[in-house]
């Protein structure tokens, strides 16, 4: 049984009415300086596309957070669910269908607004282009692989079957254009082409997340060059004027959506979001070992079979054998006010501070930067907490589960809570680290093992047969085992 979705047409209305908005909204008061020049009006402005650009793709990545990355890795489970499912490793052959074409319909309309920005010669907006495209790309890439980025959109030049790129080439691009963006950057220049719904065109915070993405990518890539990576890294976190990062969650990319039309939730029925699923067992379990004050805010407590007493918080274990008959008790659920805008604007995660602090303490731990790893990981605890309203308790780290132990493990467990709704990064970075170590459920399928990548879209290998065989027999095959170029 699958929780219920908006329907795909309800879907396409409503993102049409919100694209419609944004792009009504820079035509009027978010965009006077157009109004006020009949040579423009029929300009896009570097800003046209920026709001949409960013509210579509938070918003969506922020869906599959809920519908793919929370069942696979072990936040939530449909429930029931007797057979079958992405808890169970069961990947449809089109699981990642959505992704493919979100990606690159925004990728294109990236494209549009870095040429308006070199058109217009604003050198903030260009680097917004720039980081931008390269954390798109990296979604894009991390969950396919090798996919076409020089060819890519160029219809207007007759190309409709594109070549792929290597996730090697990709990765080589992207962390030049975010070193190219970080010079770019001219907090002293204003931002004039309406207020952006991310950082309100503060170019600073900008900034400080095109470096913060550039230090994600590279310990991503780290184990493919590691001498080269570890000096770029060295390099920005010993220079961080030139280099500036999150150093805080209010600089953090996360999109506050505030249910005033057109930044409303992507749930039109918050209901949909709790419905027919249930709360993991180990997501669960380890925030009570933890005791931790985020508990409240995630989850909903369980309940007696008959819905009569609550029993304080309780999962079920992912990839269950058998029917759902056997759980004696009404299992947690994740709590509806995450997805609601009517109790506070509901965050969309881009990237987070807590991120920053943990890639800090795993270089420490690593002793490749830094010589405390304790302060950064317990750095990376406290902006985790408190980005969701929760307050860090005193005694929080005297408890043997959460203090700091010297281990990559301890540090991944917590970076696993702190990358919570944040579009695939949980799976990511199982698949570069295999921590948090989780367990296997008795009806698991794929041998139990973790699934690396999405399938290419059938309409790909259909519409471009060729290309399709080149990159399936550079990678070594299409199915959910291939890995990836940063994981061989």
């Amino acid at each position: 049984m699958n929780r219920q979705r908006p329907h795909s047409i309800q879907k396409f209305f409503i993102a049409l009415t919100i694209l419609t908005g944004w792009l009504l909204s820079a035509c009027t008061s978010n965009f006077d300086e157009i109004n006020t020049d009949p040579n423009r009006i029929e300009k896009i402005s570097p800003g046209t596309l920026l709001n949409p650009i960013i509210y579509e793709m938070a918003s969506f990545n922020t869906l599959r957070s809920d519908e793919f990355t929370f069942d696979l890795l072990q936040v939530s489970l449909p429930f029931p669910s007797v057979s079958g499912g992405v808890h169970r490793y069961d990947i449809s052959e089109n699981a990642g269908g959505s992704t493919w074409n979100t990606y690159y319909r925004w990728i294109t309309n990236i494209r549009e607004m870095q040429t308006a920005a070199v058109v217009a010669e604003d050198p903030n907006y260009q680097a917004i282009a720039l980081t931008l495209n390269a954390w798109v790309y990296s979604l894009l890439t991390d969950g396919f692989g090798d996919v076409p980025m020089t060819e890519a959109g160029k219809g207007e030049e007759k190309i409709f079957q594109p070549a792929f790129d290597t996730q090697e080439y990709i990765y080589t691009t992207i962390l030049k254009d975010l070193e190219t963006a970080n010079d770019l950057f001219d907090p002293s220049r204003s931002m004039i082409y309406g207020t952006d719904i991310l950082y309100a065109n503060n170019v600073s915070n900008w900034q400080r997340f095109c470096n913060s993405l550039r230090l994600r990518l590279l310990l991503r890539v780290m184990k493919r060059n590691p001498e080269t990576v570890q000096a770029a890294l060295v390099t920005m976190l010993s220079n961080p004027d030139t280099y500036p990062v999150f150093t805080k969650n209010t600089e953090a990319a996360v999109l506050k959506i505030t249910g005033v039309i057109p930044n409303v939730s992507p749930w039109g029925r918050a209901v949909d979001f709790t419905n027919a699923r249930a709360a993991a067992e180990f997501f669960v379990d380890n925030l009570n070992q933890f005791n931790d004050p985020r508990r409240p805010i995630f989850l909903t407590q369980a309940r007696s079979s008959d819905g009569k007493t609550t029993i304080g918080y309780k999962g079920i274990p992912s990839g269950y054998a058998g029917g759902e008959s056997q759980f004696d008790f009404l299992p947690s659920n994740l709590n509806v006010n995450l997805v609601k805008t009517d109790v506070g604007p509901m965050q969309s995660v881009m990237m987070t501070y807590a991120e920053v602090e943990f890639i800090k303490a795993e270089l420490a731990q690593k002793e490749i930067f830094g010589e405390d790893a304790q302060i950064h990981y317990e750095n990376g605890v406290k902006a985790a907490i408190e980005q969701w309203g929760a307050v860090l308790p005193a005694d929080y780290f005297a408890n043997e589960h959460t203090q700091y132990d010297g281990t990559l493990d301890r540090i991944m467990l917590q970076k696993y809570y702190a990358l919570f709704f944040n579009d695939y990064q949980q799976w990511f970075e199982y698949r570069r680290t295999g921590l948090p170590k989780l367990p296997k459920g008795e009806d698991m399928r794929n041998n139990g093992i973790m699934p690396v990548r999405f399938r290419y879209p059938t309409t790909v290998q259909t519409n471009n047969a060729a290309n399709y065989k080149i990159v399936v027999e550079k990678m070594g095959g299409d199915n959910i085992n291939t890995k990836v170029w940063w994981e061989k």
